[in-house]
């Protein structure tokens, strides 16, 4: 259905990254803590969908002369400019609505953030090097925060730092696979013309190690120690670096990772990883914990 995939449905799962920190608070089973949580993962679901809109009418030219986005919704045809504009209001003003009137006020100016680094996003800072990929990792970080203050709760800074430095090491991934795809031409993305393919291996390889310490200093950090009360999380460390793995094997030889999402949908040992992981994590987290 045309309109679903304008929405970008497929795309709801980036929003996971709300439920973060209720897992790692030692909440998921709190029936009011996941109400609230279920509510901000709606409302950034309504949010990031009309974001998607927004954006797809203002790239509607470029889209038009991408290969693979000019079969959107908008740059097709299928849906008019006119009925495209009514649907990214509406779905905005009712993601604002539900937090205004129903979560706490921090909760509302962090996705009042998230839609003014879009829209910052969308008209300027995409056109920035570096800066686009730094404004990509903003918005999941930023669902990150909102799913601890919307519990209430003190989000990690060790599992805020993963966080930003997971979604660079997929933004440049990204990059990456858009210069394999259309050469540095800004017939596509204004912004490629200023990366090249070496440059963005080098922020691949920065990132890709500060990602994979950052998670190791979590699972042994003294803090980490006390509060699940086991070393144990250790053991989710191969997890990670299989992903990560993974990830760049699709990048470097399957010459994928232009759509993060699709690759975590489509790849089965990727999606088997995070799976696996979250599982993982779970009992480990939980095992102590009274029902």
């Amino acid at each position: 259905m045309p309109y679903l995939r304008l929405m970008r449905i497929n795309q709801w799962i980036k929003n996971l990254f709300v439920f973060i920190p209720l897992i790692f608070s030692l909440n998921l089973f709190d029936l009011l803590m996941l109400e609230k949580s279920l509510l901000g993962f709606v409302c950034f679901c309504l949010m990031s969908s009309g974001v998607y809109i927004f954006n797809d009418i203002k790239d509607l030219e470029h889209d038009k002369l991408h290969p693979r986005k000019r079969h959107r919704p908008i740059a097709s045809g299928q849906i008019t400019l006119g009925n495209a504009n009514v649907l990214m209001a509406i779905l905005i003003s009712v993601s604002l609505y539900l937090a205004i009137r129903f979560t706490p006020e921090a909760f509302t100016i962090v996705l009042f953030a998230y839609l003014a680094n879009n829209v910052l996003y969308t008209f300027w800072v995409k056109h920035m090097v570096i800066l686009d990929v730094m404004s990509l990792a903003l918005g999941f970080f930023l669902r990150v925060y909102s799913g601890a203050v919307i519990i209430n709760v003190e989000a990690s800074d060790w599992l805020l730092i993963f966080t930003a430095l997971l979604t660079l090491f997929l933004g440049f991934g990204k990059r990456r696979s858009e210069l394999e795809l259309t050469g540095d031409t800004a017939e596509y993305r204004t912004v490629l013309q200023y990366y090249s393919v070496k440059f963005i291996d080098q922020m691949i390889g920065i990132v890709t190690a500060g990602l994979i310490l950052a998670y190791m200093l979590y699972t042994l950090s003294a803090e980490t120690v006390q509060h699940f009360g086991t070393k144990q999380l250790i053991l989710t460390v191969p997890f990670v670096l299989y992903g990560v793995f993974r990830y760049l094997y699709l990048i470097y030889i399957k010459f994928e990772g232009e759509d993060p999402t699709k690759v975590v949908y489509q790849d089965k040992p990727i999606l088997i990883t995070v799976l696996l992981w979250l599982i993982t994590v779970i009992i480990i987290i939980y095992r102590g914990v009274p029902s």
